[in-house]
């Protein structure tokens, strides 16, 4: 698998990442280790996880597997904090205090005594942000993390942060994790650009459009996904006609090329400017395992192709973005 620089910093990974939001939800520990057994011998190198999912339960056991799937060295860790489950009056604490007691556990459940990559979860509007990058400084200078970056923000919230921290912090920011897909294009309007200007990474979640860019939804949804709050929650936004259309041209052009529509997307979104590493996650191995075949992770569309996803999926970019 290609291994690309990570915005600024020292480190290499693959242009897939391994995502584990479903760790110790609905993926036990076995069919973990035998998605990360599969990512580690395609070629794959990033793992990225969060104090939030599963509870905990996903670094626990992405700690379990460190050293008896694959050795810590030959991973590049990326974890996350700031995002709250258990406060019914907020969301999110980017608090000093929240986070580097966030980071000690998380680093007690992985089992290590540093992640490459920390993340800060969600911009916290109750916290200036100068005391949440300060956070990020006390744990850089002990030596817990290595890079340091965003997720979910927004455009000026991911330029504010990267000048900070280039002005004042003790070391620039490497990278936004943000969704971005054929279905979901809004972070070109702003977050795209200042990404690119600051020499961030960009690594999207939910390259698959959550799941609808395989096709398995175009003849219809199961009663019981319907039924599912979860699924309309998650799923639901992009059954519409606007996102059939799509996918249709997904499948048109997998058909055209010979390979499955998961193919097409994770590729046109691979190769889309400022991007190092689209995020897959499955619930099994097998499901990771479409992802990660060769022909899939060697797929290179050609211009025309490009060209034809672009127009069908383009965002609407109105002023001040698209000049007067």
């Amino acid at each position: 698998m290609e291994q690309r620089q990570l915005g600024a910093t020292d480190l290499k990974v693959s242009a897939l990442g391994l995502g584990t939001s479903t760790w110790g939800t609905t993926t036990d520990r076995h069919e973990a280790a035998a998605q990360l057994r599969s990512y580690a011998e395609a070629g794959g190198n990033l793992v990225d996880t969060a104090d939030i999912y599963g509870g905990g339960r996903a670094e626990e056991i992405v700690g379990q597997l460190l050293g008896a799937v694959v050795r810590r060295e030959d991973i590049v860790l990326a974890t996350k904090a700031a995002a709250v489950l258990d406060d019914p009056d907020r969301r999110q604490n980017a608090s000093c205090s929240h986070l580097l007691s966030a980071l000690d556990k998380s680093l007690a459940r992985l089992g290590t005594d540093h992640v490459d990559l920390w993340q800060l979860h969600a911009w916290d509007p109750a916290v200036p942000l100068e005391e949440t990058l300060a956070a990020t400084d006390a744990a850089l200078r002990a030596g817990k993390v290595r890079h340091i970056g965003v997720c979910n923000y927004a455009g000026w919230q991911t330029a504010k942060a990267a000048t900070w921290k280039k002005l004042d912090g003790v070391a620039p920011l490497a990278s936004c994790q943000v969704e971005y897909s054929l279905l979901e294009r809004g972070i070109e309007r702003e977050v795209v650009p200042a990404a690119l200007d600051a020499g961030l990474a960009v690594l999207p979640w939910a390259p698959l459009g959550r799941g609808v860019l395989t096709g398995k939804y175009r003849t219809g949804v199961p009663t019981e996904r319907l039924e599912s709050r979860f699924f309309r929650w998650y799923v639901g936004r992009y059954i519409d006609d606007r996102s059939a259309g799509i996918v249709e041209e997904v499948a048109t052009v997998a058909d055209e090329l010979s390979v499955p529509p998961l193919a097409v997307a994770l590729a046109w979104v691979r190769d889309q400017p400022g991007v190092v590493a689209p995020l897959v996650g499955a619930r099994t191995a097998g499901q990771l395992r479409e992802s990660l075949a060769p022909a899939t992770v060697a797929l290179e569309l050609p211009t025309e192709i490009r060209l034809r996803l672009d127009a069908v999926s383009a965002p609407h970019i109105g002023y001040p973005e698209s000049g007067i």
